[in-house]
């Protein structure tokens, strides 16, 4: 009778438990199926310009939303973790929603168009103060954010692929997570004359049938119009990223340009006739004028290539090059190692405190322009040698061998890339034991990492200090002071 009862009973709980877990499975495969319409509250903002709803506990992502948003959402996409969302129908918008910041209503490039920037700015900092405050971290304190001087036409480099829309030649920037060309007009963020450059170009492009790349049968000519201005000089260098060795009808090209737009010093052909995503080429052909512009930052006269690192806005620039300074507290004596140095900007602005300046870089010709920079303002302790900041082994070693002497460096600068450093690369500048490592980031989640390797050998880090050199777009500078403990 006992074992008849247990039986039932265990008959009766299992039941049940089927029951729930169904129920569960049903409501959860509503939420989560293709084209259902569910009603939602943004919470939060992606740095893609995502806004963040939950059903049931789901993250929902949505394209053109706000924190603060309620409207009603078709889920468009469905997996296992998260859903996607399109806005069918906008129940209260945000009080934090603004418009006129981007007239391309096409172009969904820029992540904080919708918010003002005071809103964009307390978010950036926002999010860097919650990678860093962390136990691995130390919790570790975060700056109220350097926020840009201009919020508006700040760039002074733009990239822009060029593609065939409907029959027609288009320039513009990819969508989001795609290769598909949104034409933009005007872009708020680069200088105006940026697209009429691009218009011009276009322009020439239709009157000589000259062919658009296409990225899926690696045929067509032109690829990208690359674009760099110098803020203080106004000088302008045009770049045609070709599929190609040549251009037909070039010195057309240079005549149109040179007519209307003097600031122009030199209009170039890159050729890249790779299947890649990588942008520019190895290769320059100069068509007119010179393959480099002047600019002044820092109050350090550049000579700057279109392959060399420049930072693209000027004036917030220099108020993190007199944070990461004034970070550095340099004495007379010191070794200064600028890793990831470009034309040798942030390296030069320094020189002048330190005894000794050591630059590598990985692109030459940004090593020749650093040399030349050095020479033409006066600045002779200063040296600057080609190195891969990957290859550590080797990193160190052509300068060494040029010096003859071991390089001791009291204090290291690093500005790598959006990747961040490769461990060996931590290890490397660890094993030198610099009294201060001035680390200068373009992605708050990859400095974090690094930051964390750090201090597993042995370097403390000091307060992080957010500066929005990218206004309007999901990206953030930071800078940071580690010291040896």
């Amino acid at each position: 009778m006992t074992e008849c009862r247990r039986t039932r009973n265990g008959i009766a709980a299992s039941y049940i438990l089927q029951r729930i877990i169904y129920i569960f499975l049903e409501k959860v495969d509503t939420v989560l199926k293709k084209n259902a319409v569910v009603k939602l509250n943004i919470e939060d903002l992606t740095d893609l310009g995502f806004g963040v709803g939950r059903v049931d506990g789901m993250v929902v992502f949505v394209s053109d939303t706000v924190p603060g948003d309620e409207c009603e959402v078709k889920i468009i996409k469905a997996s296992s973790s998260f859903m996607v969302g399109r806005v069918e129908r906008m129940i209260s918008p945000s009080p934090l929603r603004v418009k006129g910041r981007c007239p391309n209503k096409e172009c969904k490039s820029c992540a904080y168009r919708n918010i003002s920037y005071c809103e964009e700015a307390r978010l950036k900092e926002g999010g860097v103060r919650h990678l860093f405050d962390t136990d691995a971290l130390g919790h570790t304190a975060t700056t109220t954010i350097i926020t840009s001087p201009e919020e508006y036409r700040y760039r002074n480099k733009a990239q822009y692929p060029v593609a065939m829309v409907n029959g027609e030649i288009k320039v513009g920037f990819y969508a989001p997570k795609s290769h598909r060309v949104t034409p933009v007009s005007d872009c708020p963020l680069t200088p105006k004359i940026f697209s009429e450059i691009c218009e011009l170009v276009t322009e020439f492009m239709d009157r000589n049938h000259i062919s658009v790349y296409d990225e899926i049968s690696g045929r067509g000519l032109v690829r990208h119009i690359y674009l760099r201005r110098g803020e203080v000089s106004g000088e302008v260098l045009l770049t045609l990223v070709v599929n190609g060795k040549a251009l037909p009808c070039a010195d057309e090209l240079v005549s149109m340009v040179r007519e209307k737009y003097p600031e122009v010093v030199g209009v170039l052909l890159n050729l890249n006739r790779d299947s890649t995503n990588v942008v520019l080429g190895e290769e320059y052909i100069t068509l007119y004028g010179r393959e480099y512009i002047y600019d002044t930052l820092a109050g350090v006269k550049l000579k700057i290539t279109a392959p060399a690192f420049y930072q693209v806005n000027h004036d917030c620039a220099e108020l993190l090059y007199a944070k990461a300074k004034e970070l550095a507290d340099l004495r007379k004596g010191d070794t200064l190692l600028d890793l990831y140095c470009g034309a040798g900007s942030i390296g030069l602005s320094m020189a002048g405190e330190v005894e000794k300046l050591i630059g590598i870089e990985i692109v030459a010709s940004a090593v020749e322009c650093a040399k030349e920079n050095a020479l033409a303002n006066g600045i002779m302790n200063a040296e600057f040698y080609v190195g891969d900041a990957k290859d550590t082994e080797k990193l160190l070693e052509h300068a060494e061998a040029i010096r003859g002497e071991k390089i001791e460096p009291d204090v290291v600068i690093l500005d790598p890339p959006r990747g961040g450093c490769d461990e060996r690369l931590v290890r490397f500048v660890s094993s030198l034991s610099p009294r201060k490592i001035v680390y200068i980031s373009c992605n708050p989640k990859t400095l974090a990492r690094d930051v964390e390797r750090f201090i597993e050998d042995g370097y403390l880090p000091g307060e992080v200090y957010p500066v929005d050199m990218f206004p309007m777009t999901g990206h953030v500078e930071s800078v940071v002071c580690l010291e040896r403990s």
